[in-house]
């Protein structure tokens, strides 16, 4: 098994781990509010010495590669890209979904429905996708804008967990559904990556470090600056 190292920031937890032999052997998480940037390289040193095997000891290094925050997303690839460049690495890319279906999925092995991660977007919008009680994609990832009807083929066949940051804002609309089900124990983390890594370091599935760009499902949208003291010019 190889040695990765774990790092996630698509999504409000700052989350970094290290897999030795198919394991978590060291791990940090912080959900503190726009503090991944302070955070990740800290993390990072803190894992690697606990481990205390040492970078070169890596055979890889793993990002969470999105749709989720646009700044969190920068921070976690250009770090990956950076320790992949210095340390000579391959980069491997999990997407997010993925990730929270399959971490989702270990902290609730007797779960036998469907699993629906959620991360917030705007409004009543979520990037999600649909997997399978064993962890396969069902549906691809996409930014959709909740409504009555959402999921309405899913919720007849069976449960569908609805899990993620974004899910609480679609109980009021989707928890009428019998077949809804919420607030199953659910806690997001870098080692959501590892299983997936792990099979794509086997199959040699690795990104191109120079070119690899995060998945953001959507083009970012910056807010107009607001500058204190100045309010609208009535013309």
């Amino acid at each position: 098994m190889p040695n990765i190292l774990l790092l996630e920031t698509a999504t409000p937890v700052c989350s970094v781990a290290i897999a030795e032999g198919g394991k978590v052997v060291a791990s940090r998480k912080s959900a503190e509010p726009n503090a991944h940037s302070s955070k990740l390289a800290v993390f990072v040193d803190e894992v690697i010495k606990e481990w205390g095997m040492g970078m070169s000891s890596l055979d890889a290094v793993c990002v969470s590669s999105g749709p989720g925050s646009y700044t969190g997303l920068r921070i976690g690839v250009s770090t990956a890209k950076g320790l992949c460049y210095a340390l000579d690495k391959p980069l491997i890319a999990v997407e997010t979904l993925q990730g929270m279906a399959n971490l989702f999925l270990m902290q609730n092995p007797d779960f036998d429905g469907f699993v629906c991660p959620m991360i917030d977007a705007r409004r009543m919008e979520v990037y999600t996708a649909m997997f399978d009680n064993k962890g396969a994609r069902l549906e691809p990832t996409t930014a959709e804008v909740i409504g009555p009807e959402s999921f309405g083929g899913y919720l007849a066949k069976g449960d569908v967990a609805f899990v993620g940051d974004g899910a609480e804002k679609t109980k009021e609309i989707l928890g009428a559904y019998p077949n809804a089900v919420y607030g199953l124990p659910f806690e997001f983390s870098a080692q959501g990556l590892l299983a997936e890594a792990q099979r794509r370091y086997t199959e040699g599935i690795f990104e191109d470090v120079a070119y690899f760009e995060p998945f953001y499902l959507k083009d970012f949208v910056a807010k107009k600056p607001v500058v204190k003291g100045l309010g609208k010019i009535e013309s």
